[in-house]
């Protein structure tokens, strides 16, 4: 019922669009806007209210504030409200819904409202772009990496020994060893499979094709991949299994796939660790990355005052400061000292291997439109492979069965 119900707001949405834009307060009276967001995180809300009250320093008429949705159902809680006419004036947009909401209508054209915008990389502006025109600020551009506990693995490979067959290798090592957990796919749990995208991609592998009408999930870079993945589970007993939790930060397992705004959790952490690139695989070396953009909306009460405040949010300077946590698009910044200012958790030769080499080669996350129908049926047309001696090409043929029609709906 959730997944009809985004598809049926994104459609409202085009429609509520087509009404109009929302008003500005042109006389100065006093403004509230609202921003939602999907991290409730400590340092994150601290970071974006600063610079909320910096900007109501200067500009005393106007309050931001900001409300945090739960992640797993972000999007349906954006979504809904916006049906419902309680539309936010500014939202974090998840990558995976970009094409959803680029492709609607709902959002403000942006481009009179950033700050140099001859500095953002164009690689980071894909997905926020149509017909020309940004449509959403691409904040966040985070490739992933993996962190390294150095305790349970002291001898880590390292250059082209990097690789996936090592990897998983060292993660099985460290799990027998220790009694711990191996490789941990951050935010994965059996759910959420566009995460395992960062070990799939090291085959070539792709959820579809490049105009997304045709799955990809039963060619042979991908049965490759996913059978790679299912004997690291059931086989090695490297990545754990289904119902089995492990949070690398409290120290329960040897490695993550994540990315850098984890990092803050670590600031305290009992043990050594460190930040490398994602191993190589049979494609050789390659880079994912996950995306957040700040868009604004059309049917926002405060368009003006939105655009304006999107202006300040992400200058350069609060664009540097944000990068602590989200690599910036702006090339000026994408440099390993500059990095290494705001990340000082974090080596500048690792930033420049995960973070900046992630950016100009790497490739998104899978987003498509109308992407929580096809992600939900994804994950239910792949449940009946987690579980040992599953026939790993006979369940991926059943996902293109499953989401062949959603693809090309």
């Amino acid at each position: 019922m959730r997944v009809m119900n985004i598809a049926a707001a994104m459609v409202l949405l085009g429609s509520l669009a087509a009404c109009g834009d929302g008003s500005s307060s042109a006389d100065g009276g006093a403004v509230t806007l609202r921003m939602t967001t999907w991290s409730a995180n400590e340092a994150h809300v601290k970071l974006f209210t600063d610079i909320a009250a910096a900007y109501h320093g200067a500009h005393p008429n106007v309050t931001v504030t900001f409300d945090a949705l739960p992640v797993e159902n972000y999007t349906t809680a954006v979504t809904t409200q916006i049906a419902g006419g309680n539309t936010p004036d500014l939202a974090w947009i998840l990558e995976s819904a970009a094409p959803d909401f680029v492709s609607s209508g709902a959002l403000v054209p942006l481009d009179d409202a950033v700050e140099n915008p001859s500095e953002i990389a164009p690689t980071t502006t894909a997905l926020w772009k149509q017909d020309g025109k940004l449509l959403a600020y691409p904040f966040s551009t985070s490739p992933f990496g993996v962190f390294v506990n150095t305790d349970l693995v002291p001898d880590l490979p390292t250059g082209d020994d990097w690789t996936w067959d090592a990897a998983i290798g060292a993660a099985k090592k460290a799990a027998v060893s220790s009694g711990k957990q191996g490789l941990v796919p951050r935010d994965f749990d059996y759910k959420d499979w566009t995460n395992l995208a960062p070990i799939f991609d090291a085959w070539g592998a792709q959820a579809w094709s490049a105009d997304g009408k045709t799955c990809g999930f039963d060619k042979q870079p991908m049965v490759d991949a996913m059978t790679f993945i299912h004997q690291a589970i059931f086989d090695d007993k490297a990545i754990p299994g289904p119902g089995v939790a492990a949070d690398f930060f409290a120290g329960d397992a040897a490695m993550t796939i994540t990315q850098i705004s984890r990092a803050s959790l670590l600031e305290d952490a009992p043990f050594d660790w460190t930040l490398v690139r994602l191993p190589s695989g049979p494609r050789g070396t390659y880079a994912v990355f996950g995306q957040a953009g700040i868009g604004v909306l059309k049917k926002g009460e405060h368009v003006d005052e939105a655009k304006d405040f999107l202006r300040f949010f992400t200058n350069d300077a609060n664009s540097a400061k944000l990068a602590a946590y989200f690599p910036p698009p702006r090339t000026p910044q994408l440099t390993p000292e500059t990095l290494a200012e705001s990340n000082p958790l974090l080596k500048p030769e690792n930033l420049k291997d995960v973070v900046i080499d992630g950016i100009s080669s790497g490739v998104v996350k899978p987003s498509h439109r109308n992407s929580a129908e096809i992600v939900q049926a994804v994950r239910s047309a792949l449940d009946p492979m987690w579980k040992p001696g599953a026939d790993v090409p006979a369940v991926l043929t059943g996902v293109c069965t499953a989401i062949q029609p959603l693809l090309t709906k």
